[in-house]
């Protein structure tokens, strides 16, 4: 068993591909603030693979941890010298180890803020890039505003207050840069809101407004925040995986990665100084990020809420045996040809109807083995963000909503806590105990879930909405989950 560090490894088998470029010639040309799965199976795996052919040898990623769940990352990363094993999993059976030598630091925020602060402000880094989740950027569901009310952020505005969210640490980073004169380093958000650029850009501005109004307008005028569009599955780590990549590559890894072969970027050509060359690798760089960005948020994670409930509430606990239930796999592309495709701008050089098809093959790859119970956590984040747009545009155009009112319905059934069988439902969300409090009143109200206006606005006063609404949820709470699905295939899927 080889343990994972620079010394030992290029001692791994021929089966295991390595580093060929020279890791301490490195230098950091990014701080990457939420290091993840996702972000260690994606822009890492990017600048891996420019690095392999001697270039962008200059961008080498800092990792930046601010959350108490982060020192794992830490400790992992730190003891292998920022190294782990990324392993793709083939529908067939195939599985594909890499080495990945993209990370060359990691700094945990609250162990040294004035060190964290400082590496960002260095010239040297030029993007600082975010993987924090939907909820990571303090957005009002409803107003689209920065929330102002949260308790962190009130903290960090407070006068000397030490840092703990990205606004207060990036914020202070920038002000530095303007002080010395350095140029300004671009924000990049890399997680799945619609428009996360603008989105980015309106929310740290907005906190620097709240703390330094003329800072703000800097900002506001001199940093860019690209919009992009990132897509691989990627599950969560599990000692299955830890276990797999020890036994079959002889890999002492404390967490690798795994995740499917399909990747995709697309990113909006919008810089301070500089970038990677990713067109070079595959990244598609483009003057307009926003179709392809629709297209996958309202397909494919849009799909993944609409398998996630039903998928658990009906008894499966893994995405691909769900779809590959064709039941399931026919309401998915009712879903995305009926409601999710014609709220869609054209997507250049995109065959929707493959893309689709496409979509469900990857959901159906048994090797990836991504669980249900990850696509249900933080629905608070996601159905606002990926699923209500879709309702509110097919509102307004006249269109269709039943399936998405199913798929809302689906939520608010499996947010009860107690699945079919009776058993427990451990409900992952920030909002959790005032989600599961107000699911448990529906016996009595049935429209109590969907009159919480933060996360659905005016849903609840739209007859055409709660009409399908109402007739999901009483369906569910009968027949269940697969009846649910039988009776909307018979009446709406032929």
């Amino acid at each position: 068993m080889t343990l994972l560090k620079d010394e030992t490894v290029h001692d791994l088998g021929e089966s295991v591909a390595v580093p060929g470029y020279d890791r301490s010639a490195l230098t950091t040309g990014i701080v990457h603030i939420g290091v993840g799965g996702f972000h260690r199976a994606h822009q890492a795996m990017y600048l891996d693979l420019l690095m392999r052919e001697g270039k962008a040898l200059d961008w080498a990623i800092c990792g930046l941890g601010l959350l108490p769940r982060d020192v794992r990352m830490r400790d992992a990363l730190k003891a292998q010298d920022g190294l782990y094993t990324l392993v793709l999993k083939h529908a067939d059976g195939t599985i594909e180890p890499t080495v990945i030598g993209s990370i060359i630091d990691y700094l945990y925020g609250p162990d040294d803020p004035e060190a964290a602060i400082e590496k960002m402000a260095d010239p040297q880094v030029r993007i600082v890039s975010l993987t924090v989740t939907e909820g990571g950027y303090n957005v009002n569901p409803v107003t689209g505003e920065f929330d102002l009310r949260n308790e962190q952020v009130r903290a960090d505005l407070a006068d000397g207050a030490v840092p703990t969210t990205s606004f207060a640490y990036v914020t202070e980073a920038l002000r530095r840069r303007r002080d010395r004169g350095v140029t300004p380093f671009t924000v990049m958000s890399c997680d799945n809101i619609q428009g996360n650029g603008e989105v980015a850009h309106k929310m740290f501005v907005a906190f620097a407004r709240a703390k330094d109004a003329e800072l703000a307008d800097w900002i506001e005028s001199n940093v860019p925040f690209p919009n992009s569009m990132v897509d691989r599955i990627t599950p969560v780590t599990t000692d299955d995986d830890r276990a797999l990549v020890a036994e079959r590559f002889g890999i002492e890894d404390a967490w690798p990665v795994v995740c499917e072969p399909f990747a995709q970027w697309v990113l909006e050509e919008k810089f301070a100084d500089g970038r990677p060359p990713y067109e070079e690798v595959g990244v598609q760089v483009v003057e307009d990020v926003m179709p392809y960005e629709l297209m996958k948020l309202r397909l494919l994670n849009a799909s993944h809420q609409a398998v996630a409930y039903f998928g658990y509430l009906a008894g499966y606990r893994l995405v691909h045996d769900a779809c590959q239930d064709p039941l399931f796999a026919r309401f998915l592309l009712a879903y995305m040809d009926r409601e999710g495709t014609p709220t869609l701008r054209p997507v250049p050089g995109v065959d929707l109807t493959e893309y689709k098809h496409t979509l469900i093959e990857r959901f159906s790859n048994p090797n990836v083995r991504d669980t249900l119970a990850r696509l249900c956590a933080e629905s608070s984040d996601r159905i606002p963000k990926w699923l209500v747009p879709v309702i509110r545009e097919n509102l307004a155009a006249g269109g269709e909503v039943r399936l998405s009112a199913a798929i809302v319905a689906s939520w608010a059934r499996y947010a009860e806590g107690v699945d079919e069988a009776g058993e427990p439902i451990e409900v992952v969300d920030r909002l959790a105990e005032q989600l599961t409090a107000v699911a448990r009143t529906q016996d009595r109200d049935d429209l109590a879930f969907i009159r919480d206006r933060d996360l659905f606005g005016d849903l609840v006063d739209d007859e055409r909405f709660v009409g399908p609404y109402r007739s999901a949820l009483a369906s569910l709470h009968r027949d269940g989950a697969r009846v649910t699905l039988e009776n909307l295939d018979d009446a709406e899927l032929d």
